[in-house]
């Protein structure tokens, strides 16, 4: 098998394995919420698999940090009744923002698949 075919079934498989951990039986919230920050970054993360702008260990990288702040956010809303205090939205935010320039970076650096 090809390398680039290798990097590319596993970034399918990380992607995969990601997915149940998002579609939990939570109500979606509306839209500009911290909810539509991580769907924009995902379509992001997976729109630089697709072009190849993204090497399957950045892949796998970007998407461990989604997966933490997901699971931060999950534990602060199990711990507050289903609520994120102000001071939580603002470190998920400060989060966001940091994964956001990582994706960037990313992305844009010369590393191809």
């Amino acid at each position: 098998m090809k390398m680039h075919a290798k990097a590319f079934m596993f970034t399918a498989v990380v992607a995969g394995l990601m997915l149940p951990a998002a579609a939990q039986n939570a109500p979606t919230p509306p839209p500009g919420t911290i909810h539509q920050r991580k769907e924009n970054q995902q379509d992001r993360i997976a729109q630089g698999v697709k072009s190849g702008q993204l090497t399957a260990g950045e892949t796998a990288h970007l998407e461990g940090r989604e997966a933490a702040i997901n699971k931060e956010i999950h534990n602060d809303r199990v711990a507050n009744g289903g609520k994120l205090t102000a001071a939580e939205r603002r470190q998920i935010n400060r989060q966001q923002n940091r994964t956001s320039r990582a994706i960037y970076r990313k992305k844009h650096n010369a590393r191809v698949q």
